[in-house]
């Protein structure tokens, strides 16, 4: 039987760096999940790769069939986004395991809906100030949404609060100070799971 590797972390961790790294390793032979969004398509993102872009009524017809696993909304600079994981055919335990990046919230509800014993957090961490350096310098070379990164920067603090990770039963963090030292201890902790 196959699991699902959570990947989770506070904005700036490294979050997708590091799933791209563990899910382009052949090695680790894990799959990835597509979630569902309602935000807009950015340029050079392609639909059914990076998200399964939908409308708000595609979303309610999708609850609707009970076909959500779980689903978040921000309320961005932008307006309201929902993120979703949605019970499409993509995950099937008895095939494969696989990765999947998340906020603790959506962790919980994956847990409820597969069971505990079929999930497995990877929860990483960076001291705040690295991240908040991170951020910015990300912004500056992109889009320069500033306010966008303060709102999402406080509701980290909030939503992956240390009394929230032990709630859920996260103990153990993997520090991205170190990039490559991170990926192997990840990887090591994947394969020893995943037997």
């Amino acid at each position: 039987m196959g699991k699902i590797f959570y990947l989770m972390g506070k904005s700036a961790s490294g979050k997708d760096s590091i799933y791209k790294k563990l899910i382009s390793d052949s090695d680790l032979s894990l799959e990835g999940v597509v979630m569902y969004t309602t935000r807009p398509m950015r340029e050079g993102e392609v639909d059914g790769r990076d998200y399964f872009f939908i409308d708000n009524e595609e979303l309610d017809r999708l609850r609707g069939e009970g076909k959500v696993i779980e689903e978040r909304t921000y309320n961005t600079m932008h307006g309201p986004w929902t993120y979703a994981t949605v019970d499409d055919g993509q995950i099937d335990l008895s095939k494969g395991s696989y990765l999947i990046v998340g906020v603790l919230s959506s962790y919980i509800e994956t847990c409820r809906f597969f069971g505990k014993e079929a999930i497995v957090p990877v929860y990483v961490e960076v001291e705040d100030g690295e991240r908040l350096f991170r951020a910015l310098k990300r912004e500056r070379a992109g889009n320069g949404k500033y306010k966008e990164l303060c709102r999402r920067f406080l509701a980290d603090s909030e939503d992956f609060s240390e009394d929230k990770l032990l709630g859920a039963g996260i103990e153990k963090k993997y520090d991205n100070i170190d990039f490559d030292a991170c990926i192997r201890q990840i990887k090591d902790d994947i394969r020893k799971n995943d037997l």
